[in-house]
């Protein structure tokens, strides 16, 4: 009897291959085999009909694709066969569902600024976020209800028109939720720590379709993953954030431009900075880069920096005067309100800093001060780069120092991000049209940069800011001393891997 069972089970298998690989419809959408070849016209008639007014799906063939598919980094980007771009948050379960019922790979993608090379590994759906972009400030003014495809220049906004202020990232174009679920640097971090230390609950849609609350009351485990490592997990569908009053009328913002002979100057300057105004909140960040100024030069980097201060010029003043005193070819400044801060240092959404279709070959790390021996070196090899691959020509390399007051008071244990008690990051973005020749030049020439910034941190241990990160980072150094813990929940909520795209959270190896 066991043995007929067997066969009979074999037959059942057969059938079902034979079916699978016939052209049967699969009319409610919920058929339980793969169908390898489905045409995005297919999903549209079977999921289609249970969406919400106004969701949509189309394929390469629409004139909305190649808009909806086009991405900050060209590099290792992923494969887009179709996009389903759903109208309502309660879309989401049924989308996940159906692409499960028929082995269809997922991708939720909000304004496309992923970096990480492990993009590159996903080939599917793209559930486009971008009609999700409500905003709903709650009654009493501590926080705000954002959907899941809000954005940082959105957010500034809207909540600066209603006298409010939260942590964003710093560049107005890039989503919320995708620097967020890493932690989320940015210029209020100083006074209220990052994006992610703001969250109160999240919603979110498992791997198979669940929608699930995340809060300190339902699923605490969750919250503490998703606030550092949240790609790893689910799909955001909104989120509340807290708010802050606006307090601060204008701030000041001073750009400068000086030549490379300038350059042991101002680091020796602004390491002095550092030590002097550790505690002011005030001095929200200041960053900067190496690069070509074509008004300048077309062939020599120069160096621009910019500081940013919650305040007037008057109180600001102080620490710009031995900034001051280092010629410049270009000085630019203002009082300008808060929400026209991007625009003015350089990260507004329509500057270059935020322009699709290019290739980034990057490499990052964290720094505690920064050493001007290393900074020398960096730049004379960005310049011997350039001069030698003229192509390259539009790199950066990007330097940012943001208050930590704010990120180093909150207790470490309420969040899986590791890396609190780094204050300043690094990142070399080798930037050029797509130019598959390149790239082996680009890599090298990030590995070279990463490696002289490590030799110069003083013996601290190399780790990577899981945004910035290019994919090819030990996992270690993403996640650091929370990552025993997340792979254990990893294990928990995502245990098919669904969501293995950003960054994934990888099992152990034998012996570890």
């Amino acid at each position: 009897m066991t043995r007929f069972s067997s066969f009979a089970a074999f037959g059942l298998l057969l059938v079902q291959s034979l079916v699978t690989a016939s052209p049967q419809p699969c009319l409610n959408g919920l058929c339980s085999y793969t169908r390898l070849n489905i045409t995005s016209q297919q999903v549209s008639r079977e999921l289609g009909p249970q969406l919400s007014h106004g969701s949509s799906i189309y394929g390469p063939d629409d004139p909305r694709f190649a808009n909806a598919t086009a991405r900050y980094q060209a590099y290792q980007s992923p494969t887009i066969k179709m996009v389903v771009q759903p109208a309502s948050e309660a879309d989401i379960p049924k989308i996940v569902k159906y692409s499960n019922a028929n082995s269809i790979a997922f991708l939720t993608v909000n304004r496309a600024h992923g970096l990480t090379a492990t993009l590159g590994k996903f080939s599917g759906m793209q559930i486009d976020m971008g009609l999700l972009r409500d905003i709903t400030i709650q009654k009493g003014g501590k926080t705000g209800i954002f959907q899941g495809g809000t954005y940082d220049g959105q957010v500034i906004d809207y909540l600066y028109d209603h006298g409010y202020v939260t942590t964003t990232g710093s560049c107005a174009c890039v989503g919320m939720l995708g620097p967020g679920l890493g932690g989320g640097h940015g210029r209020y971090q100083g006074f209220y720590g990052m994006i992610s230390d703001n969250i109160v609950k999240l919603n979110v849609v498992l791997h198979d379709g669940q929608a699930i609350t995340v809060s300190e009351q339902s699923n605490p485990d969750l919250l503490w993953a998703m606030k550092g490592a949240g790609h790893n997990f689910g799909i955001v569908t909104s989120f509340e954030l807290k708010i802050y009053p606006r307090i601060v009328d204008t701030w000041y913002f001073k750009n400068y431009v000086w030549k490379q002979d300038k350059l042991e100057t101002m680091f020796s300057e602004l390491n002095k900075l550092r030590a002097r105004a550790n505690g002011t909140r005030e001095l929200a960040v200041n960053y900067g880069t190496y690069g070509v100024n074509s008004t300048i030069s077309t062939t020599e980097a120069v160096i621009w920096w910019s500081f940013t201060y919650a305040g007037p010029q008057h109180e600001a003043q102080q620490y710009f005067d031995a900034f001051d005193k280092i010629p410049a070819e270009y000085v630019e400044d203002g009082n300008i309100p808060y929400k026209g801060i991007p625009d003015a240092t350089g990260s507004g959404v329509d500057q270059p800093l935020c322009a699709k279709g290019f290739e980034h070959v990057h490499s990052t790390t964290y720094l505690d001060t920064w050493n001007v021996t290393s900074q020398r070196d960096v730049f004379n090899l960005f310049q011997s780069k350039i001069t030698e691959q003229p192509l390259v020509a539009g790199s950066i390399i990007m330097l940012e120092d943001y208050s930590t007051i704010g990120v180093k008071a909150v207790d470490s244990k309420t969040s899986a991000f590791p890396w609190r008690n780094r204050n300043l990051l690094t990142v070399t973005a080798v930037n050029f049209p797509p130019n598959s020749s390149l790239d082996a030049f680009a890599t090298e020439w990030a590995t070279q940069t990463l490696d002289l910034f490590n030799q110069g941190s003083g013996g601290l241990a190399p780790s990577t800011y899981v945004n910035y990160a290019a994919g090819n980072e030990p996992i270690e150094q993403m996640y650091g001393g929370s990552l025993q813990k997340l792979r254990s929940l990893k294990a928990r909520y995502d245990p098919l891997g669904k969501f293995n795209y950003y960054n994934p959270i990888t099992p152990a190896k034998h012996g570890n």
